[in-house]
């Protein structure tokens, strides 16, 4: 085919699929529209001329029976499989080598996203325990794998059934430190330690689990929630998710909380710290530059790599505790029990809800690359499944404590490069994810990871976060009135961020909701948005 046969054959093929029902089956009084799409196109490709001379016999027959239903819609997905470039479609199997070396490169791309929020969290909450650091980076990367199977496979309505992978969300990081941070405040007032409230992580993970039920309830009113969270709220938010998080990163660059004190054998912000961040920073930036595709996969991971390797021969940063390497991790819901705070709950119901909208984006563009329609039921099916699962996979992150979950856009990206959407490599990366996360040598591998390492990863990453919220916000004409939210909400969110104590005069309860800069500002994102009214 030449380019503009190639372009209608893809308009043909999404118009086909609107034509399938949510159930798989066809209607009789829709074959002749069908016929008529791809009679074109018989001469051109062989499935849509077995198409054509199916379509013809059942119009001769005068009904579908429920086997040609079965057939028709079989031929219309290998068409859509063609159409869309891939190799193997949402419900193909690969062979088992073929899979196993898909999932690996899934795994490649997000590991070292799953593992680092548990670790700036713990960074955060001065959590300097490797066993503690290493069990949470250890229950993410297990909450995850259980996470992706159900995404994938879908458990009743919960799931979107397709090659969705989960993992440990950057947009809670601000929210659940400052969180933990209240319970450790609260325990220090009581002439307790931080360490008697298990670091406040008790209160995170009630909170997590309490307030999920937000993101369940947005699942089955993701319509009407889009007129009220639009792409001018939703990239207002992803921007200030990426803000607020590039303190954490220069933090983390400069030594972590750690050096801060007197006698730390590093010092914040020494030559030694932003050494071994500025060369983790400027080998992902050199690897992105790179026109290989795989080495550009892998940018963030041998960035760490070396920066781990100037860290460890270089300075002697890295120090290991051997004692439990060969334990096998058993998983124990609750491990620290859980706590609620009201204030809190409500603060992360407006992440969750923010996320809802993100994860219906991200179905919406993995259902387009994997050949699917958007305009059909089926459609409306699976992001119904996909974003209710994200609610409850984070509440089932949080009874195995760890953090809340969401769906990796990354992974779209690479079942483009590799043509490869079949959910049954779900199953593989699921599968390794657990693994992973029931052997200690991982999570303690990692935890034993300096801070300036982390750092010159996250502070790329938070950027282009920000970068990605502003790309949203550019994507839509800006008027008067999205000017002023703009305004709003950037001056309500930042100010917080930047000045914390505008809040010391206010209740407990108020501070719990509005301390912290993303809540604050996608608060007023979203009520601007409504209330206010341009006249011309």
């Amino acid at each position: 085919m030449n380019v503009q046969e190639k372009q209608a054959f893809r308009q043909m093929v999404q118009a086909l699929g609107n034509f399938v029902g949510a159930d798989g089956k066809i209607d009789f009084n829709e074959t002749t529209a069908m016929l008529g799409l791809v009679r074109p196109f018989a001469a051109l490709d062989s499935d849509c001329a077995k198409l054509a001379e199916a379509l013809e016999s059942v119009r001769a027959d005068g009904v579908v029976d429920a086997d040609e239903s079965k057939a028709l819609a079989e031929l219309i997905r290998r068409i859509s499989v063609q159409g869309a470039g891939l190799v193997y479609g949402i419900e193909d199997r690969p062979p088992f080598f073929a899979a196993l070396f898909a999932a690996f490169q899934h795994l490649l791309a997000i590991f070292v996203a799953i593992i680092t929020p548990p670790l700036l969290i713990a960074g955060g909450l001065k959590i300097e325990d490797l066993k503690v650091k290493g069990f949470l980076v250890s229950m993410a990367l297990f909450a995850s794998g259980v996470c992706t199977f159900i995404q994938c496979r879908r458990i009743g309505p919960v799931g979107a059934r397709l090659l969705c992978v989960q993992g440990t969300s950057f947009q809670f990081i601000g929210p659940l430190i400052g969180i933990g941070l209240v319970a450790q405040s609260r325990a220090l007032a009581a002439g307790s330690t931080a360490d008697a409230v298990a670091y406040g992580l008790p209160l995170i993970f009630g909170c997590c689990i309490a307030a999920a039920p937000a993101e369940m309830a947005a699942a089955f009113l993701f319509r009407r929630l889009r007129t009220v969270i639009t792409p001018l709220v939703s990239g207002i938010v992803v921007a200030l998710i990426g803000l607020g998080l590039i303190k954490v990163g220069v933090i983390a660059c400069g030594g972590g909380f750690g050096s801060m004190g007197e006698g730390a054998r590093f010092p914040f912000a020494c030559w030694q710290n932003l050494t071994v961040s500025g060369a983790v920073l400027l080998t992902i930036v050199a690897f992105n530059c790179s026109a290989n595709r795989y080495l550009r996969m892998g940018s963030v991971v041998f960035g760490i790599l070396v920066g781990y390797l100037v860290a460890y021969f270089g300075f002697g940063m890295v120090h290991f505790e051997t004692g439990a390497l060969l334990d096998f991790n058993v998983p124990v819901p609750f491990k620290w029990g859980v706590s609620f705070d009201p204030a809190s709950i409500v603060g992360l119901a407006v992440v969750y809800l923010v996320t809802s909208i993100e994860a219906s984006g991200d179905i919406t563009a993995n259902s387009m690359i994997s050949g699917l329609s958007i305009q059909d039921e089926g459609y409306h099916v699976r992001v119904r499944g996909g974003v209710l699962a994200d609610g409850v996979n984070s509440a089932v992150a949080g009874v195995f404590n760890s953090f809340p979950n969401s769906i990796f856009a990354q992974n779209n990206g690479l079942i483009q490069l590799t043509g490869v959407a079949s959910r049954y490599v779900g199953y593989f990366i699921a599968a390794m994810l657990l693994l992973l996360g029931l052997f200690p040598v991982v999570g303690m591998v990692f935890s034993t990871m300096p801070d300036p390492v982390l750092g010159g990863a996250t502070l790329l990453m938070f950027g282009m976060v920000a970068a990605a919220g502003i790309r949203i916000v550019a994507s839509q004409p800006i008027g008067r009135k999205e000017t002023l939210v703009l305004a709003l909400a950037f001056g309500a969110g930042l100010g917080v961020e930047l000045c914390p104590d505008i809040l010391k005069a206010t209740p407990d309860s108020v501070k719990g909701i509005l301390g912290s800069g993303l809540v604050t500002g996608g608060l007023v994102a979203i009520v601007s948005n409504v209330l206010i009214r341009i006249r011309e």
